[in-house]
């Protein structure tokens, strides 16, 4: 450690500055902030949800209050208006905070309300993408492209790397509320310490296809607070290193919820081994759903699960297959004590209702469109 530039004291060359306060801009500065305003929730009666560390629950017999924090950015929210005003006082009173009334942009997420409920978007944030990719005046796209992997040999690196490394970040924020991204954006990437000319193309097309639809967003409205899930695998789908993908989207009522696009950390030796991956990680995501719900006081039966897989389904409810499937890590039976305790109901669903194949694979633009 040295002195600052400006504060040198050469007579004590060796003394440094002490730290009493995380200044804005320090990387401890949220974890300072962080512990400062949780102490001061914790002494108006909320408790720390253990799903969620950033969220905060006060019950009463009557009333229950749930509060969100991301660094300095809080929502709040309660069935009594009355403590909410109550709540903010003291909060005036303690901290230096700015209240912005109803919620409507929230961390570059739109937020529009109507009689049947919300829609978030990032039309905003979308084009602040476009405009860093200097694709403002280019056509839209109406579907998105192929991926295939390349194997000609005229397929150069591509030169711009912290570009395309930027473009693909800001993409991964994106997807919060336009899932049909995920699986494309997630194979961008793969590439981002060396990406080729192709890849940076495939970033290309993304983008002019959400540039014309720009409008698109998740919609949450009324309904009955169940959960289910859609799970699926593309085996073997990646030719560079014949990797499966595991592809999921959980639903709580009619509302998209949770959702994930990734390839499976090692090679699966058959179809039915990459499907149990995926049904477990789906599995797994459905058992910390039902937690961080119980926690806000909203108790869900058991989970409904949709699967394409029919020996994938009797793998996990009938232990004689137990000899035929030695190869599949102990880890990955998960599913099957779940399922034996009456915690998850498993379904067939046939392949051309699988929601999760948007997740899993390029698809041709009729089925991608209809999914």
């Amino acid at each position: 450690m040295h002195q600052l530039i400006g504060f040198v004291d050469n007579t004590h060359h060796f003394m440094v500055c002490k730290l009493n306060k995380a200044l804005y801009g320090l990387k401890q500065a949220p974890r300072a902030w962080f512990s400062t305003f949780s102490s001061f929730l914790l002494n108006q009666g909320f408790q720390a949800n253990r799903c969620d560390f950033s969220l905060f629950v006060k019950k009463t017999s009557h009333s229950i209050t749930i509060l969100l924090i991301y660094v300095d950015d809080i929502l709040v929210t309660r069935n009594d208006s009355s403590y909410i005003s109550t709540l903010i006082t003291q909060m005036h009173s303690t901290f230096s905070m700015k209240e912005l009334g109803l919620i409507n942009y929230f961390l570059g997420i739109s937020v529009t309300s109507s009689s049947s409920g919300y829609c978030l978007s990032q039309k905003k944030y979308a084009t602040e993408i476009l405009v860093k990719a200097d694709l403002t005046n280019y056509k839209s796209s109406p579907s998105l492209m192929t991926l295939k992997s390349s194997t000609d040999q005229e397929d150069l690196p591509f030169s711009q790397l912290s570009l395309y490394r930027s473009l693909v970040s800001a993409l991964q924020y994106f997807t919060i509320t336009r899932p049909d991204l995920a699986f494309v954006v997630n194979h961008a990437c793969q590439f981002l310490q060396t990406p080729l000319t192709s890849h940076f193309a495939l970033v290309k097309s993304l983008l002019r296809y959400f540039k014309g639809t720009l409008y698109l967003g998740l919609q949450f409205s009324l309904g009955p607070l169940t959960l289910h899930a859609f799970s699926d695998s593309d085996w073997a789908g990646c030719s560079l290193d014949r990797r499966s993908t595991t592809g999921y989207c959980v639903f709580l009522g009619p509302n998209l919820i949770s959702w994930s696009a990734k390839k499976q950390p090692t090679v699966s030796r058959s179809s039915t081994k990459a499907e149990y991956r995926a049904l477990t990680q789906t599995a797994i995501e459905l058992s910390w759903l039902g937690m961080l719900l119980s926690n806000l006081s909203i108790f869900v039966s058991a989970p409904t699960f949709w699967c394409e897989n029919m020996y994938v389904i009797s793998l996990s409810t009938n232990l004689v297959f137990h000899a035929r499937s030695k190869h599949i890590e102990v880890d990955y039976h998960y599913v099957r004590e779940t399922v034996a305790g009456k915690k998850l109901h498993i379904h067939h669903i046939s392949s051309v209702d699988q929601l999760a194949d948007l997740f899993t694979k390029p698809l041709s633009s009729p089925r991608f469109l209809y999914l």
